[in-house]
């Protein structure tokens, strides 16, 4: 995976309707199913309550509070900041990210390891360091053509 397109860049804050489920492990095998359930029940609530995403989905991930290796798994879509509360999704800030070091990854989720790890180790190569998990936003998506998706991968960093 070549890390020439590795660009950091700051992540503005967004407002986001969310579902959280747990996965077994962050592993793409058990991340996978998880959040496209995730997004597919996100999805059909937003059209029920009569929301409308403003821009791509996000995931993001978070240490379950159960089990050891478990993973929170949070599937997002942007929405209008005035968005009320509703019982069937939850309302998140995501917060402003100062800096991530971002690449794209073109291809299924089920392949996205060989980025992860190019992105890791650009990051290690020039004086930076990983904090927590990173975003996936999901840029393109064709349905029945994952070979065609198009996600950003955007590690939080830190100057070491």
């Amino acid at each position: 995976m070549p890390t020439d397109d590795v660009l950091i860049k700051r992540l503005t804050p967004v407002r986001v309707a969310e579902l959280v489920a747990t996965a077994a492990s962050y592993a793409p095998e058990n991340i996978g199913p998880v959040v496209s359930d995730l997004f597919d029940d996100l999805v059909d609530r937003l059209a029920r309550a009569g929301v409308r995403p403003t821009g791509p989905a996000v995931a993001y991930y978070t240490d379950a509070t159960q089990g050891a290796g478990m993973i929170s798994v949070h599937a997002a879509l942007p929405v209008a900041a005035g968005t009320d509360s509703h019982p069937d999704f939850a309302l998140v800030d995501l917060p402003e990210v100062p800096a991530a070091a971002t690449l794209v990854h073109r291809g299924s989720m089920d392949e996205v390891v060989s980025s992860g790890q190019a992105l890791a180790a650009w990051i290690d190569a020039h004086g930076y360091r990983a904090v927590g998990y990173p975003r996936e936003l999901y840029l393109a998506c064709p349905p029945h053509a994952p070979e065609r998706w198009v996600t950003e991968l955007q590690e939080p960093i830190l100057e070491c």
